[in-house]
C-alpha cells in the first residue's frame, strides 16, 4: 500500500522545531516590519532576500529543502522580482493566492491518482493509515483553497497595510488553528497503525 511505503521511509535530518519555525516565519515578520517603516517595495526587497537566505541556511544545516517552503520561496522570488521591476504591488499580493492554489491542486491531484502527497508537501513525518492520509489530504487541500480565496478577498477590498497585517496576524493563526484541529484525526489513525503493528 502507498501509505505503508511512506511509513517505511527512513527519518531524514531535521532542524530543531524552533529554528525551523524561525526560518519559516522570519521573512514574513521582516516583511511586516519593513512595510510599516519603509513601504511595500522596500518590504518586498527584504522579503525576497530574507526568503533566499533562510532557504540557504536550511539547506546548509540539513542538506535538503522541504517542498512547501521551496515552492513558496520560488514564487516569492519571481513575483517579488516582478513587483520591484514593474513597481507594481499587485504581483506580491498574488503570491499567496498562487501558492495556496498550487498546493491545493497538487493535493487534489494526488487524491485523484490515489497517491497521498500530503507527507511530501508538508514535509511530514507522521505515520498514518491509507484512510488517514486520504482524509487529512482532503482537509488540507480544501484549507489551501480557502486561504487562496481569503487572500483574494482581502487584497482586493482592503488597503496594502491591512493586507500585510493579515498575512502575519490572520493567515498564520488560521493555519496553526487548523493544524491543531487535525490532532484528533492524527491520533486516531496513528493509533490504528500502532495497534496493527503490535498485533503482528
Amino acid at each position: 500500500m502507498i501509505a505503508e511505503k511512506i511509513e517505511r521511509v527512513p527519518p531524514r535530518g531535521t532542524l530543531n522545531p524552533l529554528l525551523k519555525l524561525a526560518l519559516e516565519l522570519g521573512p514574513l515578520v521582516l516583511f511586516f516590519l519593513a512595510n510599516q517603516r519603509a513601504g511595500i517595495f522596500t518590504a518586498t526587497t527584504l522579503f525576497v532576500a530574507a526568503t533566499v537566505a533562510c532557504l540557504a541556511i536550511h539547506y546548509a544545516l540539513v542538506r535538503k529543502l522541504p517542498i512547501m517552503p521551496l515552492v513558496s520561496g520560488v514564487v516569492v522570488v519571481v513575483f517579488g522580482g516582478l513587483t520591484l521591476a514593474l513597481q507594481d504591488e499587485l504581483f506580491i499580493k498574488l503570491k499567496p493566492t498562487i501558492v495556496n492554489t498550487l498546493f491545493g491542486l497538487i493535493l487534489m491531484g494526488g487524491l485523484y491518482f490515489g497517491k497521498p502527497l500530503l507527507a511530501i508537501v508538508l514535509d511530514s513525518m507522521f505515520q498514518l493509515t491509507e484512510e488517514g492520509w486520504r482524509k487529512l489530504t482532503w482537509r488540507w487541500a480544501i484549507f489551501f483553497f480557502v486561504l487562496a480565496a481569503l487572500n483574494e478577498i482581502v487584497w482586493r477590498t482592503q488597503s496594502t497595510d491591512f493586507w500585510v497585517s493579515f498575512k502575519v496576524f490572520g493567515i498564520m493563526p488560521l493555519t496553526l488553528a487548523f493544524a491543531l484541529a487535525q490532532t484528533p484525526l492524527l491520533m486516531r489513525y496513528e493509533a490504528a497503525t500502532s495497534e496493527d503493528e503490535a498485533a503482528r
